[in-house]
């Protein structure tokens, strides 16, 4: 038997249970079907085939979870943060224990090729335990005096919140959103993506064995028109977190107003990869292209933007599209596949629609452009030349193993052309030029960057964007900021004189 027909094997025994009992919703501690009775089916990319039935929640299946989410909330955030940290401490644990099981129900259910989804419940864990760590002082603040005053502040956490993730690594980023608001003392009622909700119901389940109380972490599944709709507008969810597309950002926002919801965004892309003539051109197209064609190019930090001093263009773009031909398309399980199938055939047409786009705009295709086989969502990693920014390739985020190369002339240029979209998440800049480099991030439109590097996260640091690519930062002491209300209370260190009215 080979690799992938043992891989498949060990997939399909680790789904029977959604395939027999579907995947329910997930209220106060109990798995439970839509108050309607309503299904949709979650498909394969791989070949099209129904995994499971998908418990179809609406209104009244949110208002239970918040419910649920706000009856648990007293106790959840007045436990100590030392209790809380054990608990999501042993939470990391037992996703840990079952990381093959999340990482083989993910690339079943999304695509993604096992290469990258192998470490999937790594960072979920990860994720996990570095909250976790910072759960026995979230609430702490600072002290300051006056002559006549003390003041300290602290954090409370906020209130029970929604989270509403991705399709494109679901796992990883529900922990990245859930792990610091429950370290928080927040409870939480999270709605997966519809287009991949299994790996939504292990980490429930895994929460809740690990000691997690009922109705801290609720599950919703359903869609944006009437689950997603109700969550962002329920007036006892005190805060949004999303992770998506800009123009559904902004519609959450007009939702959430009503309420005076906070909110955090982290949206879309349309990231450059600057690569000047004196930058270590080896590891530049190594970078650039893992950034683009990994992860079936499906995540918002890719560098779908390559621009390239026009005197090493050529020979840069040559080198590039060499890469893309020679990478393996094929089963998620197999471990030499590199890109997966996309995640959804309504998604795989959007991308398709840029192959078109790119010829009728009069952009090269220097490798890909094609669909790949009869059967699945299979799509080649395609590197679009002799492009200029003004196309659709270089301004939508097409949110594929898409490439487009732009040439520039200089650093002036370079700049312009970088800045000029909607989007602001990501840039990656490559050159030997140190003050190059700092004039370069100091004008960059984006909130995170890295210089001679593709994207290594650090959990301490802050991660978001700036402009469409959305608002408010996560990770280290920032994801607290959002889950927490900031507090004063001043207290006095001598008598003072109170002004007097009326005498």
């Amino acid at each position: 038997m080979s690799k992938l027909d043992e891989n498949i094997t060990r997939a399909m025994a680790y789904m029977s249970s959604f395939r027999e009992g579907g995947v329910m919703n997930h209220i106060d501690g109990r798995s439970v079907p839509a108050i309607s009775g309503e299904t949709y089916d979650t498909v394969s990319p791989v070949d099209l085939s129904v995994l499971a039935q998908v418990a179809r929640g609406a209104e009244a299946d949110i208002d239970a979870a918040v419910a649920a989410a706000k009856a648990a909330f007293p106790a959840w955030s007045k436990t100590p943060g030392a209790d809380r940290r054990k608990i999501l401490i042993k939470v990391a644990e037992a996703i840990e224990e079952r990381a093959e099981e999340i990482a083989f129900t993910e690339c079943m259910d999304t695509g993604q090729a096992l290469r990258f989804m192998s470490k999937a419940a790594i960072r979920g864990a990860a994720n996990f335990r570095f909250f976790a760590d910072q759960a026995p002082t979230a609430e702490d603040g600072a002290v300051t005096r006056t002559p006549t005053q003390m003041n300290t502040t602290s954090r409370r956490p906020i209130g029970p919140v929604g989270v509403i993730t991705p399709w494109n690594t679901p796992f990883m980023l529900a922990t990245w959103k859930i792990a610091p608001a429950l370290a928080a003392g927040c409870t939480v009622v999270h709605k997966p993506a519809e287009f991949s909700p299994m790996t939504a119901k292990l980490l429930v389940e895994i929460a809740e064995s690990a000691g997690l109380p009922k109705g801290a972490l609720n599950v919703v599944n359903g869609f944006g028109e009437d689950a997603g709709k109700r969550l962002t507008e329920h007036p006892d969810i005190k805060a949004i977190a999303f992770v998506g597309e800009s123009r559904t950002g902004s519609m959450i926002m007009a939702q959430g107003a009503k309420t005076l919801k906070r909110v955090h965004f982290e949206l879309g892309g349309k990231n450059p990869v600057i690569v000047f003539n004196d930058a270590d051109l080896d590891r530049a197209v190594d970078a650039a292209t893992f950034m683009i064609y990994s992860l079936n190019g499906e995540r918002c930090t890719s560098s779908s933007r390559l621009l390239v001093q026009e005197t090493i263009y050529d020979e840069f773009t040559a080198r590039v599209a060499d890469v893309a031909k020679r990478i393996k398309v094929g089963h998620p399980l197999d471990p030499e596949t590199v890109v997966g199938p996309l995640i959804h055939p309504e998604h795989e047409e959007k991308v398709l629609s840029y192959f078109r786009k790119a010829r009728e705009e009069g952009a090269t295709i220097a490798a890909g452009g094609v669909k790949v086989g009869d059967g699945g969502c299979y799509v080649a990693p395609t590197l679009f030349t002799q492009a200029n920014n003004r196309m659709a390739i270089a301004q939508e985020e097409i949110f594929g193993p898409v490439l487009t190369a732009i040439p520039f002339a200089d650093e002036d240029e370079a700049l312009r052309l970088a800045n000029d979209v909607q989007y602001g998440l990501t840039a990656y800049i490559w050159t030997n030029d140190l003050n190059r480099a700092m004039r370069m991030t100091d004008n960059l439109e984006a909130g995170m960057m890295w210089v001679n590097s593709e994207n290594i996260r650090h959990l301490p640091t802050p991660f978001g964007g700036v402009k469409a690519s959305g608002i408010g930062r996560d990770g280290g002491d920032w994801s607290f900021d959002f889950y927490m209300e900031t507090v004063n209370v001043s207290f006095p260190r001598a008598i003072h004189s109170i002004p007097k009215l009326g005498g």
